[in-house]
């Protein structure tokens, strides 16, 4: 298939010719009879002929210029042109574009269904990629950015406890790593991606509550054990200084009530209720 990349099309400013058709027509006026009648035939299609090279670029708009089903060149400057009156000369936008996308529901890394959307700002930088090389680039550009949301949701999972990129997490590099990919897929119609960021995400409503729980559940487990790793430290370094101040002897026995007591203490969800056993140390 044949590429296309953008050039500068041959072009005129465009009011010296007007200025010469203009002339061209007092002079028509002016002329009568015979071989003056024919001048003025040939004058007036020559006139026409010029009138239809005429064409206007507004600012961040291009025209691409058309000769015979060749591509001859676009014209990117603003103002008023001519150009040769036999090619056709097609507009395209230049400005700055967003796309934002409908929610689309995805399974992520682990499985689970998913709601996500993002908006895609965007601009053509190639003229001729875009109105050759694809059929329609407004409607490429939307479907191949759908295309890419759905491949970054599937590669990464929504949350996890694990030390990696989820989708809730790390939004930044997320943003990158799709404006990555859009730069690949899009590149063939000229387009250049000035940002891409996620608008939306949220799991699928039918599994939200499950995993709503399921978050909680784990947030309670590693409450826990940040607990019993603090409650182990402080019930070592109790020992270990009652054994250091000759306090007081334990045989293995009152060693391990002593343990159990304190973990009871330090771990317990509710304020614990001391027993005083005053005979213990004399049975």
């Amino acid at each position: 298939m044949e590429q296309f990349h953008e050039g500068n099309a041959w072009r005129l400013t465009g009011f010296p010719v007007l200025l010469v058709e203009i002339v061209l027509v007092i002079w028509l006026i002016l002329q009568r009879g015979g071989l003056a009648g024919l001048v003025l035939a040939s004058a007036i299609v020559v006139a026409a002929l010029l009138a239809a090279g005429f064409f206007v670029v507004q600012p961040n708009e291009a025209r691409v210029v058309v000769f015979f089903g060749r591509y001859a060149g676009s014209v990117r400057q603003a103002g008023f042109h001519w150009t040769n009156p036999f090619t056709v000369r097609r507009r395209v936008s230049l400005r700055v574009r967003n796309f934002s996308s409908d929610k689309l529901k995805v399974n992520d890394a682990s499985g689970n269904p998913v709601d996500i959307a993002a908006v895609i700002v965007w601009r053509v930088v190639d003229t001729a990629k875009a109105l050759f090389d694809v059929d329609d680039y407004a409607a490429f550009v939307a479907v191949q950015s759908e295309t890419a949301i759905r491949s970054l949701a599937s590669r990464y999972p929504y949350d996890s406890t694990d030390a990696g990129i989820t989708l809730l997490g790390n939004p930044e590099e997320l943003a990158t790593d799709l404006r990555q990919e859009l730069e690949k897929r899009l590149a063939i119609a000229g387009v250049e991606i000035l940002e891409a960021r996620l608008t939306h995400l949220a799991y699928a409503p039918e599994i939200a509550q499950a995993m709503l729980r399921r978050q909680q559940a784990e947030a309670i487990v590693a409450a826990r054990q940040k607990i019993v790793e603090g409650a182990v430290g402080m019930v070592r370094m109790a020992l270990e200084q009652i054994a250091q101040a000759n306090i007081v002897e334990f045989d293995e026995e009152r060693k391990a009530t002593m343990v159990n007591n304190l973990m009871v203490v330090l771990t317990s969800d509710q304020a614990t209720q001391p027993i005083v056993n005053t005979g213990t140390l004399y049975a």
